[in-house]
């Protein structure tokens, strides 16, 4: 919400889009709708007096007589409910939909991406992968005819932010609760420090820009519980560093390999070189040898402006 406040005058002035918040949600909040538009000001101080309640999804989608629907509900890498029956939803209402959750894009990429195109819609998330860095559009539109012949990168923050801590003499748990205490890690890692979350953006990438069918169950994964502070000294005194690398690769048969996987790296590979927060993905390709997106250090301004750009680029095609 701020930065679309932020960037309402440059909205309108170079691409003419005009915009309002009809309809806000949450558990906590339950199905809030202001039809006319809540205030921007009252939003941003959590001042949610302009509006009604509504009952459950269809009448709030209805009520707020929504053209774009912005979806960050938590990640269920299990079913990627409910924010598939979210977008599912909108779409039918003929609405835009964004999202910046793995689930709708791990679960029904494919079934949404079609019901928005019947619908003259879009179904866009680029903040469901390193936190809205162009991975998604670049290829969409700027890499036209290019074929992608697979992938590495180091694309979970959680995980460098422990081994480095082990690195500087914590142990595992010590680095955890250090990587917990920063707000880098959840009350319970385990998605990050067993390889789920880097496994479901695989799949993510493998399955939207190589045209794979992927499933979290094909993507080989061991994550980073095993390295050990005396692994971490070693690879130091060799110039080395431990990262927790995703890869995929198509093979002879058409078919689509996948591993999420921690792995001693020499200091001149790019991905020995991600540190805290930072993240990068390196493409292979029929054209590029080595194609090569990276952030540094991404706050949650990143993330919404994955949404942000999603949300440009769907009303200007539309």
């Amino acid at each position: 919400m701020a930065l679309l406040q932020r960037k309402r005058q440059e909205l309108a002035a170079r691409y003419g889009i005009e915009w309002r918040i009809t309809g806000v949600a949450s558990r906590r909040l339950g199905w809030l709708v202001a039809p006319a538009g809540f205030s921007a000001e009252k939003l941003l101080a959590a001042d949610f007096s302009e509006a009604h309640d509504v009952p459950d999804l269809d009448e709030w989608l209805r009520g707020a007589q929504v053209d774009v629907l912005f979806e960050a509900s938590s990640l269920n890498a299990d079913t990627g409910e409910p924010a598939i029956t979210h977008i599912r939803a909108a779409l039918e209402l003929g609405a835009h939909a964004i999202s910046a959750n793995k689930g709708p894009v791990l679960h029904a990429y494919r079934e949404l991406t079609q019901l928005a195109e019947s619908r003259g819609r879009r179904f866009f998330f680029e903040s469901a992968m390193m936190d809205g860095a162009p991975v998604f559009s670049l290829f969409r539109s700027a890499l036209p005819a290019i074929e992608i012949l697979g992938f590495r990168g180091v694309i979970n923050s959680t995980t460098t932010v422990i081994l480095e801590s082990m690195e500087a003499g914590k142990c595992f748990d010590a680095a955890i609760a250090e990587a917990q205490r920063l707000g880098v890690a959840e009350s319970d890692p385990s998605a990050d420090i067993d390889g789920i979350d880097a496994a479901v953006k695989v799949v993510e990438v493998a399955n939207v820009l190589m045209g794979g069918s992927l499933k979290l169950a094909d993507v080989a994964r061991q994550g980073i519980r095993g390295i050990t502070p005396s692994q971490l000294r070693e690879a130091q005194e060799n110039s080395e560093a431990w990262r927790l690398v995703s890869r995929a690769r198509r093979q002879a048969d058409g078919s689509i390999a996948a591993s999420v996987a921690s792995e001693r790296l020499k200091l001149d590979d790019p991905l020995a070189q991600v540190r805290g927060t930072s993240l990068l993905i390196a493409f292979e390709t029929d054209i590029f040898k080595e194609l090569v997106i990276s952030e540094r250090d991404p706050g949650p301004e990143a993330t919404a402006y994955g949404m942000l750009s999603d949300f440009v680029n769907a009303v200007r095609s539309s």
